[in-house]
């Protein structure tokens, strides 16, 4: 077993979600292509794949990976119908239906193609008594703390067709005899939702054993909120700031910023932080240790709000109206550095970043986020600027939250910005390796950890970017080609690694 390298040597990587993979199946999955990825990966001296939630996704939630229905589920869009016929499953003709050739993520038909594929293999499952029977039980006895209870939302959830807070009162107050009652009416729907978690570890877990012995070590990524409509609140309604009928005090957010003059008004309740600390943060605590056991390293998403999170009035049209309101943020990352005492996160410190969080990331010693695309204001002391990069950072030419580096160029950057750039390449250069030469600059920095996302790797303009915070429409659905895999500079991509003291 290859043993995860050291936080502190220099190494690069690339950011892929899952569902961005090449597949005959009209989404990315945990099949051979994200085999082959990693073998790209290492071919090129990259050892690090950066993905995004790996959480179920919604179509009424826009599918963002951030406004998930459980903190604990995997998305069953990322089952690969292929493992199923290899695991005897599924045949072949099972999933005949599931081919289609759209270029990008239909969210719409994957949804219910998937969920009859995963009727249909648990059926299988049931006829066939396969091996797989005591792993399948092991699974759910080990997953037993969240598992029950997200399988009976969901089963509900798809039942009723409506969110959690306005079920009858009963099952809305998990009221113990309505509780069993559903759980004795709903049983075979129940057993199935565990199958598919189970389908989805069994192929993460195999995926993630493989990456390892290709010298690639993952990082995941966890969502600052749950989704308001989730497994979490409805179980825990205590945590959140919610009014007694389940409806939201106020949500999450942030005000105006690079990305929206109104602010983004995420929608997500907030937390009620004064119960956590009663509970010695036992959920949050549980929700990182479970996501660690997926990855490597874990990216903190929107880590200001551990320090100090933007409270809005849930009947606000806009995030402009909020205010920063205080975490017990000692107490919190007291219990977080006794519980994981290697500390293998990095801080998504984007954004309004005051000295109270600065002090924060200061203390714990984790290296926080720095992306080229904000670092080309002329500015000396703009922390973006790579010449301003410090060994503990980790340094990205863009995000999936940004333009792609060759869209922002030819598309949203300034004459001033793009004259910054041209000055730190230090000659001219076509329009067309500007994204290259964005890599070169950023894996040539100081920063330990450098990651670009596969578009700026592949040279892609901005019809190509994975979501454009505070436009909630067409986003999380690009999807790379074969093709466009094929012709990826490998030795291009390998030489600049290994002249930077990353391979």
């Amino acid at each position: 077993m290859v043993t995860n390298m050291a936080k502190s040597q220099r190494a690069s990587g690339i950011l892929l979600h899952i569902t961005s993979l090449p597949s005959m199946f009209g989404i990315g999955d945990l099949g051979p292509e994200s085999y082959r990825f990693a073998d790209l990966l290492a071919s090129s001296k990259q050892h690090y794949w950066s993905i995004l939630p790996l959480s179920p996704t919604r179509l009424e939630d826009s599918n963002s990976p951030y406004q998930t229905s459980s903190a604990f589920a995997g998305n069953p869009l990322l089952i690969s119908p292929y493992l199923l016929v290899q695991d005897g499953l599924l045949s072949k003709l099972d999933i005949k239906h599931l081919s289609t050739s759209n270029a990008k993520v239909n969210f719409a038909a994957i949804y219910s193609k998937k969920q009859l594929m995963l009727k249909a293999a648990y059926q299988n499952f049931k006829k066939s008594k396969l091996n797989a029977t005591s792993e399948f039980e092991t699974f759910c006895s080990q997953n037993n703390h969240w598992l029950c209870d997200y399988a009976l939302y969901n089963a509900l959830r798809q039942k009723t067709g409506i969110p959690w807070y306005d079920w009858p009162l009963s099952i809305k107050n998990r009221e113990l005899y309505a509780i069993a009652h559903k759980q004795q009416q709903l049983k075979e729907e129940i057993e199935a939702e565990k199958f598919s978690q189970y389908l989805f570890s069994n192929q993460w877990y195999r995926l993630k054993k493989y990456c390892k012995t290709r010298q690639i070590n993952l990082i995941g990524d966890l969502p600052f909120y749950v989704a308001h409509d989730s497994a979490d609140v409805w179980v825990h309604p205590e945590l959140f700031s919610l009014y007694q009928n389940g409806k939201s005090k106020y949500v999450g957010g942030v005000p105006p910023d690079y990305f929206s003059s109104l602010g983004q008004l995420w929608g997500n309740p907030v937390y009620n932080w004064q119960n956590h600390q009663v509970t010695n943060f036992e959920w949050w605590i549980k929700r990182i240790k479970h996501t660690l056991t997926q990855c490597d390293r874990l990216r903190l998403d929107h880590f200001r709000g551990f320090v100090a999170y933007w409270q809005v009035s849930a009947k606000a049209k806009t995030a402009q109206s909020g205010q920063w309101i205080k975490t017990p943020v000692n107490a919190f990352f007291e219990t977080l550095t006794q519980t994981f005492p290697s500390l293998p996160f990095i801080a998504e410190d984007l954004g309004y970043i005051d000295k109270p969080v600065k002090r924060a990331i200061k203390q714990l010693g984790i290296p926080g986020m720095r992306v080229l695309l904000f670092g080309l204001d002329s500015s000396k002391t703009n922390p973006h600027a790579p010449e301003n990069y410090t060994k503990n950072s980790v340094a990205y030419t863009s995000t999936h939250d940004t333009n792609t580096v060759f869209g922002w160029f030819t598309t949203e950057a300034t004459a001033k910005q793009r004259q910054a750039f041209l000055k730190l390449i230090g000659r001219p250069v076509s329009k067309r390796d500007v994204s290259f030469e964005a890599i070169k600059l950023v894996i040539s920095s100081l920063a330990g950890l450098c990651i670009f996302p596969l578009q700026d790797v592949l040279g892609l303009d901005a019809k190509t970017r994975m979501n454009n915070p505070g436009h909630p429409k067409d986003n999380w659905q690009w999807r790379v080609t074969e093709k466009q895999l094929a012709n990826l500079c490998i030795d291009e991509l390998y030489d600049i690694t290994v002249t930077a003291n990353r391979a």
